[in-house]
């Protein structure tokens, strides 16, 4: 199928460049168009088993005609009527050909909800193809007598209808729409019912169950079909529950279970490339499809960070900062950059234009999805319950991970269902797929608010992720399981709880100073997070968060903001006495990206309020701050130019103390001078 696709990609020519060429081309291109479409047509495979008809009926056809424009190949010039005629044969082919195209680019499910306009359009282009058979001067072109029996053994085949397909096709259909009115009932599927379904429409494996799954979720998002939008929405939620009653016995793909893209970049059965830390949303983590900028001029994904908004938020998640206003400008370059890495890397873009809705409200609105997607969640958890084996665990496990990045409903239907408590014991697991799956099923489901209440108080929940950031088998592991830190952190309670945890300090801590980039970031965050909670700040410099961010300031911008974030809740000393500190801050505000600079603005403002004259000395010492100061007060952002001006202040300030305190007895005498006068 998904060759298929790939080769729908390249479509034949629309038809009004095809009639501009049938006008121009000779007789001979014409025939030789004419054979290669008709080999073309005949060599077709029915995208689909209730299609085989459908299909084999045109290859019969294209066959006869292959046959019959075959010999016209070696006859010579042919009568101008015979000419035009055939040139509108080209056309009618060309349109046979993207009908083929059409349906091996489409969804299974798609396909047999508009089995009967397929059906329609065969029909009709067989009526016309026949109607041109029938007005080929077949006389003046000297074909032999059995190639003229092939023309009329084709007209007579194409004004022939397959009554007994089009029933076969209805029944199928009337039978899928029937299971979603009984989810919708809360019905739960027969195994043998759906089982039966679903070979009727050629889904006999998880992988094609998996790629059936992503083409409806990328037709609903383009809107391709609204008729049956409900009922295709309907039906990814009930081949997720088909997939995992049906084939969550067999093994993950490879690239679902291949856990650290770094050990192995040479494997051609690897997974693509974790995205660019760039390209993944402050909030979610995941690849950003629709990336936005914020009045804090942070970029985020615009379904992220307009659920964060819902939420009654006005802040900036990444940076705390109030926001002045809730509106979001697309970020169109980032997004090309995203949609480039993803074409060189075989990822799947589902962009959409900001201007249309997102198609999860309707998801939402969706009974028979959120019935099927309950179900789903149900049948794995208590399957997870009673799984003995590891590879039966991690299957499973594999499964709730990837149903968990489909939506909150989901989200919320896995943790009713009781998962939470299930997962955090594997994240102990020996086994690499496994606690990787665990870890990121956890992340995922943490997104949900009702979730993070769930696995802080879970038992033994906050070890097993300090365990996993730790101890994790891969970076993967530890990444995630920083990065769901990160998100329980975002629970005010919750934040003051983990920074009392020392482990989960020390841990993030490490992480920060040992891990690969994305790593790295995804810990920064965490400690930026922990940061914003005063109480918290001196733990976190005890565990040496601060010279752990000094020593990746130069990697992640991220790293700046946690100095200034320890700086404004009691960390200033900290920061001041470690060697080079004010000197790497100034070099950020002359050499940073836009947030850094501001960041770093920010930083040496509080430094220089919070400790003193001392600070300000060691801010001027450096060559070009001056320069720097101005430069950010005419190019950064206002939060940036703020924070130059008032170092700008301290600076001059310092400046006036140092040469007032450098010619006392000058200040004397004229102080004298004015008393006298």
């Amino acid at each position: 199928m998904a060759n298929a696709r790939n080769a729908a990609a390249a479509s034949p020519p629309p038809p009004s460049s095809s009639s501009s060429y049938s006008s121009s081309a000779s007789d001979g291109e014409i025939l030789r168009s004419l054979h290669r479409l008709a080999r073309d047509l005949a060599a077709a495979e029915a995208p689909a088993p209730f299609l085989e008809t459908v299909f084999a009926a045109v290859s019969r056809r294209a066959k006869l005609l292959a046959a019959v424009f075959d010999d016209l190949l070696r006859c010579g010039r042919l009568p101008r009527s015979a000419s035009l005629c055939l040139r509108e044969v080209l056309l009618v082919l060309q349109r046979f050909k993207a009908v083929v195209a059409d349906c091996s680019a489409r969804s299974r499910m798609r396909l047999l909800l508009q089995a009967d306009e397929v059906a329609a359009r065969v029909r009709e282009l067989q009526h016309d193809l026949a109607t041109l058979i029938d007005l080929l001067p077949v006389p003046e072109l000297g074909l032999a007598d059995d190639v003229v029996d092939l023309l009329a053994l084709a007209s007579r085949q194409c004004r022939r209808s397959s009554p007994s397909a089009d029933a076969a096709e209805h029944e199928l259909k009337t039978g899928v729409l029937a299971l979603i009115q009984e989810v919708e009932r809360e019905i739960v599927p027969e195994r043998e019912r759906l089982e039966g379904i679903l070979e009727e429409v050629g889904i006999n494996d998880p992988a094609c169950c998996s790629d059936e799954i992503e083409t409806l979720e990328r037709e609903i998002g383009d809107r391709v079909a609204e008729r049956w939008t409900s009922a295709m929405i309907a039906l990814v939620g009930l081949l997720r529950y088909a997939k995992c009653v049906l084939f969550t016995a067999a093994t993950p793909r490879p690239m679902d279970t291949k856990v650290d893209v770094d050990d192995d970049d040479d494997d051609d059965d690897a997974e693509p490339p974790s995205p660019p830390p760039d390209f993944r949303c402050p909030i979610s983590l995941d690849l950003m499809r629709d990336p936005v900028v914020s009045a804090s001029g942070q970029t985020y994904d615009r379904e992220s960070i307009t659920r964060w908004f819902g939420s009654g938020k006005s802040t900036c998640p990444k940076t705390g900062q109030v926001l002045a206003n809730l509106e979001l400008v697309p970020n169109k370059a980032l997004k090309n950059l995203i949609s480039r890495w993803c074409r060189e890397n075989g990822v799947a873009m589902e962009s959409s234009e900001p201007s249309k809705p997102e198609p999860a409200p309707v998801v939402t609105a969706n009974k028979a999805a959120l019935e099927a997607a309950r179900m789903t969640a149900s049948f794995l958890v208590k399957k997870l319950s009673v799984s003995f084996s590891p590879a039966a665990a991690n299957r499973v496990v594999h499964e709730i991970r990837q149903l968990a990045r489909s939506g909150n409903d989901t989200r919320a239907f896995i943790g009713e269902a009781g998962a939470v408590p299930l997962l955090v014991p594997l994240l102990h697991s020996d086994d690499t797929a496994t606690q990787l799956n665990a870890v990121t099923a956890l992340l995922n489901l943490s997104i949900l608010d009702a979730n993070k209440k769930r696995i802080m108080h879970a038992e033994g929940a906050v070890e097993a992720i300090c365990h996993a950031m730790g101890s994790g088998a891969t970076w993967r592991a530890k990444e995630n399981a920083a990065a769901t830190v990160l998100s329980l952190a975002s629970v005010h309670s919750y934040r003051r709880r983990l920074g009392r945890n020392p482990r989960v300090v020390e841990r993030v801590v490490h992480l920060v100073r040992t891990g690969p980039s994305s790593t790295k970031k995804d810990a920064l965050a965490a400690l930026l997070c922990l940061s914003g909670e005063r109480e918290n700040v001196g733990k976190l410099v005890e565990a040496g968060a601060a010279e752990a961010a000094l020593s990746a300031i130069s990697e992640e911008e991220t790293a700046v903001a946690v100095l200034a974030s320890l700086a404004k809740r009691g960390g200033a000393e900290a920061i001041v006495n470690i060697d080079g500190a004010v000197v790497r801050l100034v070099a950020e505000l002359r050499r940073g990206t836009e947030w850094s600079r501001e960041c770093a603005a920010a930083a040496l403002v509080l430094l220089c309020r919070r400790v003193g004259a001392a600070v300000v000395a060691q801010v001027m010492s450096v060559s070009g701050v001056e320069w720097a100061i101005w430069e950010l007060m005419a190019t950064g952002t206002e939060r940036a130019r703020r924070k130059a001006a008032s170092l700008g202040r301290a600076c001059r300030r310092w400046a006036a103390a140092e040469q007032t305190a450098e010619y006392p007895a000058t200040s004397d005498v004229t102080t004298t001078a004015i008393t006298a006068s």
